[in-house]
């Protein structure tokens, strides 16, 4: 049996994830509702694609409810819809990323020429940067994660998290200071 929806709106987080736990749909759902918008923040900084974005954080709540019951802490609902929407990403660019395992070098040079006369924003500059690249960048700077949480995020060693932040951070300097 639910709690009547008004007051699920005014009840902690902690408890609506322990009643969610036990398959209570409309706790689960004001999670959703106070989450959401965080999640889809969270995705849309790492795929520039306001539409992919929602189909991913659609994705990862959806695995969420699935898997809300292995959540031991309550109090770690957080952390743990933040793991799922990044590993939720990094599954995607896995699977639909072709170019995945190429070169380095990358045509900058069109993608100027399609921006000259507009004021290039961070979303744009993020846009520009590899998907580890950008991941490690939008958790560090976007979600104050330490590096050592990025590498535990990612699965990727400390020394290449803080290496992609260092060329992350230098390149979108780059980008912005052209249009500055």
């Amino acid at each position: 049996m639910s709690a009547p929806v008004e007051l699920l709106g005014k009840s902690p987080e902690a408890l609506l994830v322990t009643m969610a736990r036990r398959g209570d749909r409309d706790a689960f759902a004001e999670l959703v509702r106070r989450r959401e918008p965080w999640i889809r923040g969270l995705l849309l900084r790492c795929c520039n694609h306001q539409a992919l974005a929602e189909d991913l954080a659609q994705q990862a709540f959806i695995h969420a409810w699935h898997t809300i019951g292995q959540l031991r802490l309550a109090s770690r609902f957080g952390p743990w819809l933040k793991r799922l929407a990044v590993n939720t990403w990094l599954q995607h660019v896995r699977k639909n990323d072709p170019l995945r395992d190429a070169s380095d070098a990358t045509d900058t040079g069109a993608a100027k020429e399609s921006t000259a006369g507009m004021s290039m924003d961070l979303d744009r500059a993020l846009a520009t940067l590899k998907e580890p690249v950008r991941l490690c960048i939008v958790l560090s700077y976007h979600e104050g994660m330490t590096h050592d949480e990025i590498a535990d995020f990612t699965n990727l060693p400390v020394g290449t998290v803080k290496s992609h932040i260092r060329r992350g951070t230098k390149k979108l300097q780059q980008e912005l200071e052209e249009y500055l």
